[in-house]
């Protein structure tokens, strides 16, 4: 393998040592189903009832296709940072490298995200966890100050994990994503045990309620932010052993995984509710159907280990976007690239990047302190624009195969004779989700009722403001000779 990253021009600084369980884990971990389902469950059934569901495999196929095309790019490109690589090798100048920027950014955003999810889980655990104010609810002021609080602390352990080496971010991911299965399994089987309603509950909205197509479409930003994430296991490769078989296996395995475990968490979770109408379910969410069919103390330790998946998460979110900033900054693709390239010799561990993508983080916490529109505001600009980045992959890949350019490799996986449907699929799967999430409804971007303009289009002047400074950037850092494609 060194000398593969040779024929890229780069050495082998980062230490291979995970396994396929590892690399699979990586990219589960990412998307970890205990954390993003229990994160936004009540958010999809408010908006969408128990139709809500069927947003669900929809998102799954979509993200297959890209995954199976993702999967091909891995076998190819065994590189650090995944989607800014694979950006880099198909398309020329600002669009391969504005992949890797738009993905940085998506990262960190998700990081966020993910670090506010144990507002959901800990105070449901021990009220002791609710540090400022006695509403815990994330769309109350004081919920959505604990929730920075709570992030910012985990968001520091996360940053010195990955500052001390992959082995140990390694350690703690493969024993949560053993937890987080086991928990899904469990989870899936109790609810399953205890339903009150059969399967038929997603054919029929609530009782009394009628979500429509625009409650439907709204509420597929659970399944869309969930979903994603799963290139992380490719994006670990040059630390993975034999890493053009084990890549694409792990990428697939990561997305397959989750869609399957999740879909049946929220089936399950529909049958089990012990209403469907008392507001219950789309003001708490998952956490109150586990206290209710579970009990208080059973229920109690099952969110205990959700809070373990959230923090495995958070820990593997921050895994992937340091792992993209060190391959952006080796090829001199961001400001501060010597020092954000550089590896301990000690722990063999990118430190720079660790320590800036937690500090990102955290500030963007902080200028969101005690908003109540926290919550569903960062969620839903971290889908448009990590699918933004897979987006500029899955584009100039297409133009790619059509010009005949991207021909099967004997030996590594292929989608053959399928590739260019199955690319074009995956294209217009991202634009209309892109679209669809980013359409300016103030029930996701404005929930306080404001009618600011400028909170409607939140995610649409963050991906405007990106590409401007992204272009800026480019400006300075553009005769960076490594940042010419391969193909």
């Amino acid at each position: 393998m060194p000398d593969e990253l040779a024929a890229f021009g780069y050495r082998q600084e980062l230490r291979r040592s995970l396994g396929g369980f590892s690399a699979f884990a990586a990219g589960f971990s990412f998307v970890s189903i205990l954390t993003t389902v229990f994160q936004l469950f009540g958010f999809g059934y408010s908006f969408g009832g128990p139709l809500f569901f069927w947003t669900w495999p929809v998102v799954l196929a979509g993200q297959l296709l890209v995954a199976l095309n993702f999967a091909e790019l891995a076998a190819r490109y065994p590189l650090a940072g995944s989607v800014y690589q694979w950006a880099k090798q198909l398309t020329r100048g600002f669009l391969g490298w504005l992949a890797g920027w738009m993905m940085l950014l998506g990262c960190v955003v998700a990081l966020a995200a993910a670090a506010i999810a144990l507002q959901i889980v800990l105070p449901s655990v021990w009220d002791g966890f609710q540090l400022l104010g006695g509403d815990p609810s994330v769309t109350s002021p004081s919920g959505a100050a604990n929730a920075v609080l709570l992030g910012a602390l985990l968001l520091v352990f996360t940053t010195l994990v990955n500052a001390g080496g992959v082995r140990l971010m390694a350690r703690i991911n493969d024993v949560g994503v053993a937890a987080e299965l086991l928990g899904v399994v469990v989870l899936v089987t109790g609810l399953g045990l205890f339903a009150v309603r059969g399967p038929q509950v997603v054919l029929h909205d609530a009782p009394g309620a009628s979500a429509g197509i625009g409650g439907v479409l709204a509420s597929a930003l659970m399944a869309a932010y969930v979903l994603y994430g799963f290139d992380t296991a490719a994006s670990v490769a040059e630390e993975t052993k034999n890493a053009r078989k084990t890549a694409p296996r792990a990428v697939l395995r990561a997305v397959l995984v989750s869609g399957i475990g999740g879909l049946a968490v929220v089936v399950t979770a529909l049958m089990a509710a012990p209403s469907l109408t008392d507001g219950q379910l789309a003001g708490h969410g998952l956490p109150y159907v586990i206290t209710a069919v579970f009990g208080d103390t059973l229920g109690r330790v099952f969110l205990a280990d959700v809070a373990i998946a959230v923090v495995v998460c958070t820990l593997t979110i921050q895994t992937g976007t340091v792992r993209l900033i060190y391959a952006m900054a080796r090829d001199g693709a961001l400001p501060a690239s010597a020092r954000l390239s550089s590896v301990n010799p000690r722990t063999g561990t990118p430190v720079a990047p660790a320590l800036l993508s937690g500090g990102l983080a955290i500030g963007l916490l902080l200028l969101n302190f005690g908003n109540p529109t926290l919550f569903s505001t960062i969620t839903g600009t971290s889908v448009v624009v990590v699918y933004l980045a897979y987006l500029l992959v899955t584009g100039p890949l297409l133009v790619q195969r059509l010009r005949g350019r991207f021909p099967a490799e004997p030996g590594r996986f292929s989608l053959g004779r399928w590739g260019v449907p199955l690319n074009g699929a995956a294209v217009l799967y991202g634009i209309a989700m892109i679209v669809n999430i980013a359409w300016p409804r103030a029930e996701i971007y404005d929930v306080t009722g404001s009618g600011a303009p400028w909170m409607l289009l939140f995610p649409i002047e963050f991906v405007g403001g990106a590409l401007v400074i992204g272009w800026l950037c480019w400006q300075r850092l553009r005769p960076a000779p490594a940042l010419e494609p391969a193909i």
